[in-house]
C-alpha cells in the first residue's frame, strides 16, 4: 500500500480545490441552481471526484465512453477486452445499439457498448448498477440478439456465397457493482466464464461466451489481497474510487495515469462534467425506480404464488368435505330406509299379533 501522506494531487497537479470549484458554481446562476438541485451527499460526491478527494467512478456511463470510447482510441477497450477474454483481441468498429430488447430491457443498464472485433466476433459491454435476479435468462437474450443480429449483417453481406462458419463468436460481458447473491457464494472468485460443452465431450463450434465480473467481490478481495495482475489493475481502475488504491495502481502499472489524466482533464470543464454527473443521477434515479418495481412485481408474483397454493390447498380440503357429505348422506339414507323397512316390519308384526289375539279370545268363548 502507498504511503498514506500522498495524495491524487501529487501526481495530477492540474486538480483543482473544493473551494475553487465552488467559486465556479456560485458565481454561474445556471450551474449553482443544477448544484443546488443534487441532494447533499450527491453534492459531495461531485466536489470529492472532482478534488481527488476520491476517485471518478468509472461505472457510469459517461465516464466509462469517455475514457474507453473505441472511436477515441480503440487501443485501450482492446486492452480491457483481451485481459477479460484471455486472447488478443482488436477492437474494429462500434455497432449501433438497435437491437429489439433495448426498449424493454434496458433497466439497470448504466453502460451499453457493442463493438466488432478484428476477427468479426462481438463482444456486448454491459454495466449493471445492481444484478438481476434472473441474469442468466436475461444474458441468454440478449447474447441471441448478437448472434442474430451478425447473421443478418454477414448473410447480407455475403449473399449467395453465405455460409454458416463465416458466423464468429459473440462475448456478452457484464460488470456488475451489486451481484446477485448466487455470485457471493463464490467469494474468492470475480470472473465467470460459461461456454456451452456437451456431456460427452465432443467439441462443435458453438458461438456464445458468457462473462460475469461482481465488481462488488472484487473490491473486497482487492482489500486483503492488493493488485496482483493485469486483470486486478483493470477492475481496480474500473470499480475502485479510493485514492490510495488508485495511487498503488498508477505507481504499479503507470498505463493507467494517462486514463486518470483525461478523468482529471474533464473535470476542468465544470459546466460539461456538471452535465455528465447530472445525466448519472437521472440515470440512478429511473433504475432505482425500476428496480424497485422489479422487486415490488417479484413480491406480487410470490404472494401471488402462496395465494395459489393456499386456494389449492382448500380445494383439497372442499373436496375432501364433499366426499365426506356424500358418504354422510348416503348413510343418512341408508338409516333412513333401514328405519322405513325396520318400522313396516314392526306394523306388520303388530297387526299380525292383534290378530293373533283377536282369535285367541275367539277360543277362550
Amino acid at each position: 500500500m502507498n504511503e498514506r501522506n500522498k495524495k491524487l494531487k501529487d501526481f495530477f497537479p492540474i486538480i483543482r480545490e473544493r473551494e475553487i470549484i465552488l467559486t465556479e458554481i456560485r458565481a454561474n446562476n445556471k450551474l449553482n441552481d443544477l448544484f443546488e438541485s443534487w441532494r447533499a451527499d450527491c453534492q459531495n460526491d461531485f466536489l470529492d471526484m472532482c478534488t481527488g478527494a476520491r476517485g471518478v467512478k468509472m461505472l457510469y456511463d459517461s465516464y466509462f465512453k469517455e475514457v474507453l470510447n473505441p472511436e477515441a482510441d480503440s487501443e485501450r477497450l482492446s486492452n480491457l477486452l483481451s485481459t477479460i477474454i484471455g486472447q488478443k483481441v482488436t477492437v474494429k468498429t462500434v455497432l449501433p445499439n438497435d437491437s429489439t430488447r433495448l426498449g424493454d430491457e434496458a433497466s439497470l443498464v448504466i453502460t451499453d457498448i457493442v463493438v466488432e472485433l478484428e476477427d468479426s466476433s462481438i463482444a456486448n459491454v454491459e454495466v449493471q448498477k445492481i444484478g438481476y435476479a434472473f441474469t442468466g435468462e436475461r444474458a441468454s437474450c440478449y447474447s441471441a440478439d448478437l448472434l442474430l443480429r451478425q447473421y443478418k449483417r454477414v448473410r447480407d453481406a455475403r449473399k449467395e456465397k453465405f455460409s454458416y462458419k463465416d458466423i464468429s463468436p459473440v462475448y456478452t460481458i457484464v460488470f456488475m457493482e451489486k451481484s446477485p447473491a448466487v455470485f457471493h457464494e463464490y467469494k474468492s472468485s470475480y470472473i465467470h466464464t460459461f461456454e456451452t460443452k456437451s456431456n460427452t465431450g465432443i467439441h462443435l463450434n458453438m458461438l456464445q461466451n458468457f462473462i460475469f465480473i461482481p465488481v462488488d467481490i472484487f473490491l473486497e478481495n482487492l482489500h486483503n489481497n492488493g493488485i496482483r495482475d493485469d486483470l486486478d489493475a483493470w477492475l481496480t481502475f474500473l470499480g475502485c474510487d479510493e485514492p490510495e488504491y488508485i495511487i498503488d495502481l498508477i505507481e504499479e502499472y503507470p498505463y493507467f495515469k494517462r486514463l486518470y489524466e483525461d478523468l482529471y482533464t474533464m473535470c476542468l470543464n465544470t459546466e460539461r462534467v456538471m452535465d455528465m454527473f447530472s445525466k448519472e443521477l437521472q440515470i440512478l434515479d429511473r433504475n432505482t425506480v425500476s428496480y424497485m418495481i422489479d422487486e415490488m412485481q417479484a413480491e406480487i408474483d410470490r404472494a401471488n404464488a402462496i395465494i395459489a397454493d393456499k386456494d389449492a390447498e382448500l380445494a383439497d380440503k372442499d373436496t375432501a368435505l364433499a366426499d365426506k357429505d356424500a358418504e354422510l348422506a348416503d348413510r343418512d339414507s341408508t338409516i333412513a330406509e333401514l328405519k322405513a323397512q325396520n318400522d313396516k316390519t314392526m306394523a306388520e308384526m303388530s297387526a299380525q299379533i292383534a290378530m293373533l289375539t283377536a282369535k285367541l279370545s275367539e277360543l277362550n268363548k
